[in-house]
This record gives C-alpha cells, structure tokens and sequence, in this order.
C-alpha cells in the first residue's frame, strides 16, 4: 500500500480552505477526479484525510497516496452538497466512490392533452400538460400494462402523424381494439369519458370506475343504444376479473422500496415500486463498491443518485438506516416539491413490502454471484486455452455488418471480469472504402480506435478478438505495428463453412495454423458470447444507418425540395410511406408543392 506522502501540499492547502458546507472532489496526477465527498465543514472532512496512516483505513491510504489535488465548491446547506455530490458522481464515476449502475430512466405512461388523448409509452423528460403514471420497473411492464388498457378502454394508441391523416379506420378498429376517433366513429364526449376510465385505473381507482361503467351502460340501456350498453357490459365483466387477478393486499399511497443485500464486495440494491396500494414491479441494481464502505454509506449513495434525476413519492422505504438522513430526506422534498418521509423501520403493511424486497435482494444477490462465478472459471479457461500469463481484465471484439456493401458500420464491444461493459461500447461508421471491402473496413475501424487509444481516451485492452480470419487477423496486426503496439494479443474468429455455433476455428496472431477448442469449451463459449455481441451490437447500427440513409436519400435527391418542403410532405402524410402511396394529385396539394415538383416526387419513389 502506498504510504508516501501525498503529491500536494496539504497543510498549505487546508489553512486556506473554508469551514463552510460544500463538496470537495480529489483528482490525480493526471487530473482525473478519483473521489466526490460532502461536509458539514470543508477543512475539518478534508483535514481527517491527512491524519497519521495507523489512524487511516487501507482505502484511505490508497486513495490518500494518489491525491494531487484538490477542487472544493461551497453550497449553502449540506441538503445542496448532497445534490451537488450526487451530479459530480454521476458525471465524473469516480473509482472511490459508490456508484449506481442506472444509466437509463424509468419508463412511464403518458397521456397527452389533445382533443382526443392519446395513451403511449414514455421515457426522458417531461412536457407541460401532459399526464404521467408511473415509474414503471422496465418498458415491458409498460407495454404488458399499455395492452391491457387497450383491451379495456379502447383508447388510441397510434402516433400523432398517423393518427390526423386517417380516411378511414385501422385494424385496431378491426379487431375491437380501438373506437376510431380518427374518423370520428365515437363522440368526443363518449371517448373522454373512456380516457377518463383509463386514468382512474391507473391511479388503482378500479371500483369507481366499474361503477361508473355500471351507470353509462344503465344509462345506454334506457336509450335503446343496445350496442354501446353490451361494449359497457363486457368492459365491466373483463376489469372486474382483472382488478381481482392484479390486487394487492398492501394499504394505501405511493412508496418506492429499497432493500441492500451484501456478501463480500458485492452488492444487490432491489427497488420496488408501489403506487395507490398496488406492486407494480421491481427492478434489481448492482452498485460498485470501494474497499471497507459500510451500509450506511452505501445506502446515502445509493438514495442520492437515484433520486438526482427522479421525483421521488411521498414514501421512500429503506433497510439500512442510511448516512445524513436529515441531508438525505431536505433533497427527496426538494426533488419533489411537498414532503417526503423517508423511513427504514416501518410497521404493518410497509413492513411487509420491505421484507418482500429484502428476500428479493438477496435472492438476485445468490443469482448475481452464481453467475460471478461461472464467469470467472470462464475467464479462467480462456486464459488456459491461450496460454495468457494471466486473465484478461479488458477485452474488446470488432465486427463489421453491411448490406451488399451499403451503410458499412464496425462495433467495438467491451467486456471485463464482470460481463459487458456497455458504457465503453463504440460504432464506427465506415467511409472512403470499396463497397463491401470487409478487411479496408476493420482497418478504418481499427485505425480510429487505436488513434483514439494514442490521444489518451479510453484504456489498452489485454486482448483484441476479430471476427474474422487471417485476412481480418492480418488488417489488426498491421494496424497495430503502425501504433508500436505489436505485443497485443488478437484472436480471429473465423466461422465454420456451415456457419454453425461450436465449429469455430481460432486464428491467433504469432501462431501457426488454426486453434479449434472442443464445443463444450468454456472458453468458447465465451468467445462466442463476445462474437455473438459483437455482431448484434453492428448490425443494430448498421440497420439504423441504413434506414436513415435510405429516409433521407429519396427526398434529399429531388431537386427543388428543400427543408422546408420536405418537412411539410411529411407532416402531411405522417412518413415516407404516406408520400410513397401517394399518387401526384394528392401530393400537389401540399403547400408549396407544384405539380412538376409533385410528379418528380411521385417518380422519385417510382423509378424502377
């Protein structure tokens, strides 16, 4: 353990800094942030760090021996150093800290404020006027819910564009899946009341809305609208039979539940989310954790950068009393905006929801180091199978996908001991090269990912798989003797003639002749695992590469069409396939188009 002293000045340092509440970041020799903290009192928190080492943990050490300097940022209360920590971590990842891996948000529904509504999936920023439910734990429990709402209420779903361009009703109408407001097939009056309906049922209101339905059927009887009276009636029937199948026993409000679980340096966070009384799911994290940090750290660290980004409920449950619950429960009020009541020793029903989430937690922790475990013998037998002198911390796999030569897109995926390392993923799109010259593609990708590597963005991987043979092998090894860097280790991975799973051959670079390992290889199967992402993670860009192109070449090669003209053509007729169905008359008759310039469109879309 390093126990030099530290590459700064400190005690010149603390003798200027302030005994006011703030966030002070440690950053390196290199100027890499490698610890966020908050204080009460700046100079006494930072001062605790330079005390003698028998009074300092090894992680204090460790960290302490790196420092060369550091940046400090004064906030009125601990509650704003606590926001502010909590913004810096997300955006610096420093390595001593606790970091939350949850890059994504929450998904909601949402229903927009049009004339008639319109029920969707939402995810991101929020708009004014617009209702939203939720967080739901993952877009399918958005979509599963979306379905049920349709089967119930028959309220749209379809998009803006398509919707205000209908001439007649879709196969939702069809199917009973929707009451065609489109072309007005139902009174505005009628499809409020069905929107009204679905809102109430989000917000677990289902007995008031069974008995309003009672009543609208009651009422449609007595005016002989039999038809509407039977909708009513298998309405009331189906959400009857759904609300028993979806009620749980479990009070009332709104709360989001967490429960820790730990073994050894690992950890398993399990979030529940309970709205009006009703579970509607859970989701699982696993946090990264630095030497010796307690539940209570843990747990602060946990609330804080979940919630930076997150309006919080009127509950929040916790099973580890975290640190500076005061600090802790001042932000969840702020986020929201009324008061929130943070508890990690509730009683009767919400005690029960914790538990729940405990058992949870601990269940996908066993799960988590379950497969910890099979990964490492993995990566043990890998390092067996190529004779490495010891397993790979960092490996990366090129792969190159294209259509005929079109819209030619290389992915470099990243895997460490743990599995994916999504957030050091890359695509390249390739340029400048023969159409479907697969080894000038890997070269350019190659190429810009190690120019990269040399302007010091990202780290050196311990081991490059290609997937590919000799010549993509052979394209790798020039590209590295280019950047001095022949040491590197680089696996192709050819497949077989039948391009069936387990027949594939390895190409290593500085090794005669082809390795092929048994099927039932641990190490291959790994590869595979690598290849296999690889490979979706390029032919997803190269996909979305080529639709764009494709979008974007049929209008932008009309001459006489400009911006503006082409954002009218497609607000006009909801997309590309509106403007391909459309015959010349009915494209003249968007503003601003002539009829020359409707019939260059039309043969635009029509040449053969």
């Amino acid at each position: 353990m390093n126990e030099t002293a530290p590459a700064f000045d400190h005690t010149a340092f603390l003798k200027n800094c302030t005994l006011a509440p703030g966030v002070y970041q440690m950053l390196d020799a290199s100027g890499a942030v490698i610890y966020v903290g908050k204080a009460k009192s700046l100079r006494k928190r930072i001062a605790s760090y330079f005390r003698s080492a028998g009074e300092r943990s090894p992680k204090t050490r460790a960290m302490v021996g790196q420092i060369a300097g550091i940046r400090v940022a004064v906030t009125e209360t601990e509650a704003e150093a606590l926001l502010l920590e909590a913004n810096l971590i997300k955006r610096h990842r420093p390595r001593y800290n606790v970091l939350l891996r949850d890059d994504k948000s929450y998904p909601y529904i949402f229903v927009s404020n049009h004339e008639y509504p319109r029920l969707g999936f939402h995810r991101g920023a929020r708009k004014k006027g617009v209702r939203y439910f939720g967080p739901y734990p993952s877009s399918v429990a958005v979509r599963d819910t979306l379905n049920l709402l349709q089967k119930l209420f028959l309220v749209r779903q379809c998009e803006d564009s398509v919707f205000a361009h209908r001439s007649r009703p879709c196969l939702q109408y069809q199917i009973g899946r929707c009451t065609a407001p489109c072309v007005s097939y139902i009174e505005p009056e009628e499809y409020a009341a069905d929107v009204e309906a679905s809102v109430r049922f989000l917000q677990g209101r289902s007995d008031e809305v069974i008995g309003d339905l009672v009543q609208r059927m009651e009422e449609a009887s007595r005016e002989l609208r039999f038809e509407r009276a039977a909708r009513l009636r298998d309405q009331i029937a189906n959400l009857r039979q759904i609300s028993q199948q979806q009620y749980v026993a479990g009070g009332e409000g709104d709360a989001d539940v967490f429960a820790l679980a730990r073994e050894g340096g690992t950890a398993a966070v399990q979030i529940f989310f309970v709205r009006n009384g009703q579970n509607l799911g859970n989701t699982v994290r696993y946090p990264r954790l630095p030497e010796e940090a307690d539940d209570a750290e843990i747990m602060a660290a946990i609330l804080a950068q979940y919630y930076v980004e997150r309006e919080p409920p009127r509950r929040v449950l916790v099973s580890r009393r975290p640190d500076a619950p005061e600090a802790l429960e001042a932000l969840l009020q702020e986020r929201r905006g009324s008061r929130v009541h943070l508890a990690w020793s509730p009683r009767g029903d919400r005690a029960e929801w914790l538990r729940m989430a405990e058992r949870n937690a601990r269940l996908a922790l066993q799960a988590h180091l379950a497969g910890k475990a099979g990964q490492q013998a993995r990566l043990e037998a890998l390092t067996a199978a190529l004779n490495l002198p010891q397993p790979p911390r960092r490996m990366e796999c090129f792969d190159i996908s294209h259509t005929q030569g079109e819209g030619t897109v290389a992915s470099c995926v990243v895997f460490g001991p743990e599995g994916p390392i999504k957030s050091d993923y890359r695509r390249f799109n390739i340029a400048g090269i023969e159409p479907g010259d697969d080894y000038a593609a890997m070269h350019q990708a190659l190429e810009r990912r190690f120019a990269r590597l040399k302007r010091g963005e990202g780290q050196v991987p311990d081991i490059l798989f290609i997937d590919g043979g000799k010549g993509q092998v052979a394209q790798a090894r020039d590209v590295l003797k280019g950047f001095g860097m022949e040491w590197l280790r680089v696996v192709g991975v050819a497949k077989a003639a039948d391009r069936r799973p387990g027949l594939e051959t390895l190409v290593l670079s500085g090794v005669e002749g082809p390795s092929i390992l048994p099927a039932q290889s641990s190490a291959l199967h790994l590869i595979q695992q690598i290849r296999d992402e690889a490979h979706r993670f390029a032919i997803t860009g190269h996909r979305a590469r080529r639709a764009k192109a494709r979008r974007e070449s049929r209008l932008e090669g009309i001459p006489g069409l400009g911006p503006k003209r082409r954002a009218a053509l497609l607000s006009h007729f909801g997309g590309l396939q509106g403007i391909a169905r459309a015959g010349p008359e009915e494209l003249a008759k968007v503003p601003g188009i002539s009829r020359g310039l409707a019939r260059a469109i039309y043969e635009g879309f029509h040449e053969s």
